[in-house]
């Protein structure tokens, strides 16, 4: 059966390497359906996808590897300067070099003139790929030639450029842990594709390297020691609301009426254990005491934890879809968008995104309404009645909202944030999902038409109060808000918590 297949190739910076690439690739009946190289990234690293069977792929990588051209490893080089004296005497330098090729080294630099300063010393650098053929290098060498070693370097500290590939490679392995050199090749063939999709919308490739980095690495940077929260308490008759605004990406919402504890929202995978502590320090009891969990959508920051809840997740039948699927573009008209795609496989992965194993989906029953949208069932929530609202599909296919009509509070996922309340921080993580999406919204007409429905949802509801109660707007970023003068205002203070060192 004819699929795409990826290759990271390692070609020579010489006239007709891609060519004989491609001539194995036509030989052996494969379609180059994508091909991304750029000299000033890396000029020795191509890639490409080639339409082929099973066999035909086998046999493509067979030929490339014999040739040099396959890129099979992601192991950093190790770099070697040094001084050698040379006999004065012809082809003394043939002679050296047949050191060096044997041992496979690439030569970055010579320096020789014997009308200089030292007519007979060579200066020499070089990166050698294999493991252990420095040091078998350097001893052959001592035994032939005076040798004084300059820099030798295992760290990739003094490699240039010419390796970015690699050295992005090994950031990766930094942030997910232990990883076959295969699945970081995977990895960096799609973080390539994103690249080019964005360099052809006029953005810096090199930038979009580097968001998948400050992403992954913001995370990491902000779970277990270097955990804090934002913590927000609201009285609703009986129960308990605590807004939960984690370091980076969307809230949790915790509810509590007696010894129930309901969520909404669970946050990042890799905040599991730091909300967990947060909950017992705060008097929640800890994650276990959660028994009714509602999820909004399906990103990452919203519903990554679901999986290590022993509470059953109810969601949106389109967003069981969409996780399982790791697209959060799927339902929409840019479902085939590599942008989307390889970001929600990217964030999942550094995020220790975890399946919920028993999910619950609401029925797709329409036949009421509230506002322009359709309840889909109706519910408890800690003891109050609770509406699920289908939205439009905008920010993603399948979110949902949560509305108490009592109580007039509206969970509203990422379709309306009090951005004003949001740190420098938590905004800068932001951005980086536009970066390397365009666009945090599937569908923008259909989201623009979600935030005006649920503002005259929330006008309409207050209007029809008695009591004057403003409702409370529980967005899926930043603080509980209410709406002034058609702006979302914070409701009540906020405070800091922060990990115990």
């Amino acid at each position: 059966m004819m699929q795409r297949n990826y290759f990271v190739a390692k070609m020579p910076d010489e006239p007709g390497a891609l060519h004989r690439a491609a001539e194995i690739v036509k030989r052996l009946g494969g379609n180059i359906d994508r091909i991304q190289y750029d000299k000033r990234i890396d000029p020795y690293t191509v890639f490409f996808e080639a339409r082929c069977t099973e066999d035909e792929y086998q046999a493509m990588r067979s030929e490339l590897e014999a040739i040099g051209y396959l890129q099979g490893k992601m192991s950093l080089p190790s770099f070697l300067k040094f001084h050698v004296v040379l006999p004065n005497r012809s082809g003394a330098l043939f002679d050296f070099l047949n050191h060096t090729t044997a041992a496979k080294c690439n030569i970055d630099f010579l320096d020789f003139d014997d009308r200089g300063k030292h007519p007979e010393r060579l200066t020499v650098s070089l990166t050698v790929e294999e493991a252990g053929a420095v040091d078998r290098l350097l001893e052959e060498l001592k035994s032939v030639y005076p040798l004084e070693i300059l820099e030798y370097d295992t760290t990739g500290q003094h490699l240039d450029e010419t390796v970015f590939y690699i050295r992005f490679a090994q950031e990766l392995r930094a942030l997910v842990g232990e990883a076959e050199d295969a699945f970081l090749l995977r990895l960096l063939s799609d973080i390539n594709h994103v690249a080019q999709e964005l360099m052809n919308l006029g953005s810096d490739p090199k930038q979009a390297f580097s968001d998948v980095l400050r992403s992954g690495r913001g995370l990491r940077e902000t779970s277990g020691k270097g955990f804090y929260a934002d913590l927000q308490e609201v009285r609703l008759g009986n129960a308990d609301v605590l807004c939960v605004q984690l370091p980076c990406g969307g809230n949790c919402y915790l509810l509590r009426n007696g010894s129930e504890v309901s969520m909404v929202d669970t946050g990042f995978g890799i905040y599991f254990r730091d909300l967990d502590r947060l909950m017992e320090r705060e008097g929640w009891g800890g994650v276990g005491m959660v028994r009714n969990l509602l999820i909004t959508h399906g990103d990452a920051d919203h519903s990554g934890s679901a999986g290590l809840i022993a509470a059953p997740a109810r969601m949106h039948q389109d967003t069981l879809e969409m996780i399982r699927r790791s697209n959060r573009a799927y339902g929409s008209d840019s479902e085939g968008s590599v942008l989307s795609e390889v970001y929600t496989k990217l964030i999942n992965l550094f995020s220790g995104f975890s399946v919920s194993e028993r999910p619950d989906t609401f029925p797709l029953d329409r036949r009421q309404s509230r506002g322009d949208f359709p309840v889909l069932a109706t519910l408890d929530l800690a003891g109050m009645r609770c509406e699920v609202l289908e939205g439009f599909g905008g920010h993603t296919t399948g979110q949902v909202f949560y509305f108490l009509p009592e109580e007039l509070v509206l969970f509203t996922g990422d379709s309306l944030i009090n951005f004003d309340s949001l740190t420098e921080e938590r905004k800068d993580f932001a951005t980086l999902a536009k970066n390397l999406m365009t666009s945090v919204n599937v569908d923008s007409a259909k989201a623009s038409k979600e935030r005006k429905a649920l503002l005259r949802l929330i006008e309409m509801e207050e209007s029809a109060r008695t009591d004057g109660r403003k409702c409370l707007v529980c967005g899926g970023h930043g603080a509980i808000s209410v709406l002034r003068e058609g702006k979302l205002v914070q409701h009540s203070p906020v405070r800091r918590w922060v990990a115990e060192k």
